[in-house]
Parts: C-alpha cells; structure tokens; sequence
C-alpha cells in the first residue's frame, strides 16, 4: 500500500492498492475510490470489540474495502485538522483519543483502551475509554488542528489542557493533577485538572480541540426565536 496525505486545513489520505490489498475503515469513511474497490460491512473483532468501539464514539460496524487489481481509495477527515499515518507493529502500539481512528491496513487491531487510574478517567478530559491500535500495519487518525509532537524521556513529564492530548506512545503514562489554588481554579479559565503524560514514548497534542470550538461559537448562536 502507497499513500500521500494531501490538503491542509481539511486533508485527506489517498492510498493505492495493489491486487488483493485490503483496508478497513469506519461506516462512512469513504471520501472516494476506483471502481474495482469491493466493499463489505461487518462487526470486525466480533461482538464485545463492536460494543467497545460504540462507547469511544466508533461505530459498531467497520466496512473492508479490497481492492480487486491496482485500485485507488481515499478518506477525508470529518473536520478541519491533520491526518497523521502511525506504523504499528510489536514495539510501536499507540493510544488514541475518542474517535480519530480513520482508516487502517488489516494487520492493524482497534481496541478500546481503559484508564488504569480512575480519577484520570473522570478528570483527564477524555473519559474512562480511549483507541488503542496494536498488530502490524498502518493506521491513520484524523485530529483536531495542527498537531504538535514531542519525544518524552524516561520519567519526562508534559502537562496538557484538557481535550489537547491528540495520541501518545502506548508506553506512555496518563495521570491527572490538580491546578493549584482554589481562585486559579475559579478564575484561572484552565477547568479544575490537567492531564500529565510520562516518558518514554512520544505524545501527539493537537492545537484546535472540537469541544472549544463548540463553546466558542456558543455566544453567537440564536437562542430561542431570537435572529
């Protein structure tokens, strides 16, 4: 499989395949394709995986496109960001946020990921439920803004504001802290907690989360029978 990743605001990835080659993708996935590409739906990784993906905001059918002679299929990203290509095999598994799976070879596996630690999962910013890809292969994952990505040393340690954490290496650590300071807390604008990732691995953090788009349009949208 060849792929090149194009656009920038509102990218999308175009791979080709060869005979036989196939991928797997979310229902609706699929921006376009030759018309060689066969298409089947189906509840991959069977019905406790499929209930999984539900509750990390996936869907619980996956479609798996094979490509029937040199084909073409491409993926678009849902909203304006980056499409980021991770190669996954038994030394690199990652952990994604809620729904940035986009798109995958076969040899790639889709979990869902807990938090080991419960007050991570209540205060972290992305709930009890993460993706986490493992096998051989690549995936692609569609994130929120421009993505930024630093290389963390043993016991290296970055704080991120909730809903900025993008992926991180499945070596990583996700802990919370507490912002100091009861009127840091009240007027600090910064929420109550903030999300601190451990070394070794690497962590991606994207610059535009969705949910602060939504509250900054908030004020400028008609309430009630207002124009």
């Amino acid at each position: 499989m060849r792929y090149t990743i194009e656009g920038e605001s509102l990218p999308v990835v175009i791979c080709h395949l060869e005979d036989g080659e196939k991928m797997y993708t979310e229902s609706g996935g699929m921006a376009w394709m030759s018309p060689n590409m066969q298409m089947e739906t189906n509840a991959r990784g069977g019905f406790g995986r499929s209930i999984g993906r539900m509750f990390t905001g996936d869907s619980i059918f996956q479609n798996t496109y094979t490509s029937r002679g040199p084909g073409m299929i491409a993926f678009a990203s849902d909203f304006p960001g980056s499409i980021q290509a991770f190669q996954v095999d038994s030394q690199h598994e990652y952990v994604l946020q809620k729904k940035a799976f986009l798109a995958a070879e076969m040899g790639v596996e889709l979990s869902v990921h807990f938090h080991k630690k419960v007050k991570s999962g209540l205060f972290g910013g992305e709930g009890f439920l993460l993706q986490k890809v493992s096998g051989n292969g690549i995936v692609f994952a569609e994130f929120d803004g421009h993505v930024v990505e630093y290389e963390l040393q043993p016991g290296q340690q970055i704080v991120v504001d909730t809903g900025h954490l993008a992926a991180l290496s499945a070596t990583c650590q996700i802990d919370v802290q507490s912002v100091p300071g009861m009127k840091n807390k009240l007027l600090g604008g910064e929420g109550w907690f903030n999300t601190i990732i451990t070394g070794p691995g690497r962590v991606w953090l994207q610059t535009m989360p969705l949910v602060n788009v939504a509250g900054a349009l908030i004020p400028y949208l008609p309430v009630g029978g207002n124009n």
